[in-house]
């Protein structure tokens, strides 16, 4: 689980890199997305992304602070099942609006985040 969760970590990061070298393409790469089937498959894979940083919690350096964050993704999953697709393009136009600038700072935060899982979920290291 401990390898999922490290895949997780890097794909979140991976998207951010995207996002900061060409934010046009991550609008566009979003925009493809606002259908219910695309809504319900980034629903689906926030909501799969949680359950594995749960699973990967227990062995990891930072147990609790991973339960927390995949149970942030949960409620994401869950959140984006439900918005709909009108509030969710609604939510798109107002953050490509709002410039390149400002989404690769939000880029520049999905790669920490990325990272930070990374490193979180790494095996505690044996007492010595």
């Amino acid at each position: 689980m401990s390898l999922l969760a490290t895949l997780v970590g890097l794909l979140i990061a991976a998207v951010g890199v995207l996002g900061m070298a060409a934010p046009e393409t991550l609008v566009d790469a979003s925009s493809r997305m606002l259908t219910p089937i695309g809504l319900y498959a980034a629903a689906a894979l926030r909501f799969g992304f949680g359950l594995v940083l749960i699973g990967a919690a227990r062995s990891s350096r930072l147990p609790r602070t991973v339960r927390v964050l995949g149970a942030f993704l949960l409620m994401a999953g869950v959140a984006t099942a439900t918005i709909g697709v009108e509030r969710a393009r609604a939510m798109h136009d107002w953050w490509s609006d709002q410039g390149p600038l400002f989404m690769q700072a939000w880029s520049a935060i999905a790669v920490a985040f990325g990272l930070f899982i990374v490193y979180a979920v790494r095996r505690r290291r044996p007492n010595r």
